[in-house]
């Protein structure tokens, strides 16, 4: 009997730590599915903070702003002419609290991943075009990035009218110049989703000879998106995407929120989903609930979970960390616009052998940290 039940536990133990994630006190011991453990450079973040004095001609306001003056947070990033491209959310000081302002793109690029040359304005914004009525006055904002083989860059972003927040797509080949497309379902059943609140697009892609690239799944391109719950969409030109849904017409779950974990108010897609020989990993960012989450975690804070889907089905879920593998650590991702603290993770990218990613600090900065898959760090501590 008594061999009987140790060779259970054995079982169990060696099945948590293949599919999920085991710990020793403080130590977070990461499935060898997951990627990480990152490494914050030492004494390099935050890589992006505000600046007071770049103004820009708004074309909406016919004046001069100080764009990047509140705050800068939230980057997408991805590479070009062999550097590291990251392209940063940034507010301006017309309004007070977190959606209240007008949001923009700025762009910054680096040769190591840490240090960064900046833009002098923003590369993407509310304008008078197509979509000004769906981006004025909150403004372009959370982008995510992914290339395909061809050098097409699809950005996936947030148009924010302060009504309705909507998942919407644009195009560059150089990321300077873009081409704005519009919300991302627009013209999926009919326009049944067009109003639809939506955000966080991240589209799939793997690593093909040294570059991340986006892929195809059964001939289509493949989306994780959404913020309270993970949803799915496919499509045929990367511009118009058709979502799952279930029988009854209504958005089919892919996974969501747990009560009594880190991840128990938000499941919040991150940056470009990753195909790799043992699965679809998706990076997210998880929120704890006040009430209903991981009393050992701050309430409302954002730390950052991975999740495995199967390979040949990307919408079938097989298992999550239980812990966060990446929370706010340092004092700049603890205090900020966003009190409660957040590692917002929204992009990284594969460059010299390593993983950068690049994350949004308490909604003010950015930071970075960095994973090396030939000598990882450990995950961030439990706490």
């Amino acid at each position: 009997m008594k061999s009987t039940f140790l060779f259970l536990v054995a079982t169990t133990m060696m099945t948590c730590t293949a599919l999920g994630q085991s710990s020793n006190d403080k130590k977070n011991v990461l499935p060898d599915w997951a990627f990480g453990g990152f490494e914050r450079p030492q004494g390099a973040n935050p890589v992006i903070s505000p600046i007071e004095n770049t103004k820009f001609y708004c074309p909406m306001t016919q004046d001069y702003v100080a764009w990047e003056s509140n705050d800068t947070f939230n980057p997408a990033a991805t590479l070009y002419n062999g550097k590291i491209v990251v392209l940063y959310r940034a507010e301006d000081k017309s309004g007070v609290g977190i959606g209240h302002r007008t949001s923009r793109l700025g762009y910054a690029t680096s040769s190591d991943g840490i240090h960064f040359k900046r833009e002098k304005t923003p590369v993407f914004y509310p304008d008078n075009d197509t979509q000004k009525e769906l981006e004025w006055p909150g403004g372009c904002e959370d982008p995510r990035i992914a290339v395909t083989a061809e050098g097409l860059y699809v950005m996936t972003y947030t148009q924010w009218n302060r009504h309705i927040p909507r998942l919407a797509i644009a195009t560059s080949r150089n990321l300077k110049d873009w081409t704005k497309h519009g919300p991302a379902f627009a013209k999926a059943y009919d326009g049944k989703f067009f109003n639809l609140g939506c955000k966080s697009g991240s589209i799939l892609t793997e690593v093909v000879d040294g570059k991340q690239v986006i892929k195809k799944i059964d001939g289509k391109y493949f989306m994780y998106w959404g913020e309270e719950h993970v949803f799915a969409a496919t499509s045929e030109d990367l511009i118009n995407w058709t979502p799952y849904v279930n029988t009854d017409g209504s958005l089919r779950k892919l996974f969501s929120p747990r009560d009594g974990y880190f991840d128990s108010h938000l499941t919040e897609c991150g940056p470009p989903a990753i195909y790799t020989p043992k699965g679809i990993v998706l990076l997210y960012n998880g929120k704890n609930s006040a009430s209903r989450g991981d009393k050992r975690y701050t309430a409302n804070v954002y730390a950052a979970g991975q999740a495995l889907f199967d390979a040949n089905d990307p919408t079938r879920f097989i298992t999550r960390l239980d812990e966060p593998f990446f929370r706010p650590m340092d004092s700049f991702e603890k205090s900020g616009q966003y009190v409660d603290g957040t590692v917002f993770i929204e992009g990284m990218v594969y460059y010299k052998d390593k993983w950068y990613l690049y994350y949004g600090c308490a909604d003010s900065k950015v930071g970075t940290a960095i994973y090396n898959p030939k000598k990882p760090a450990a995950a961030d501590p439990l706490p």
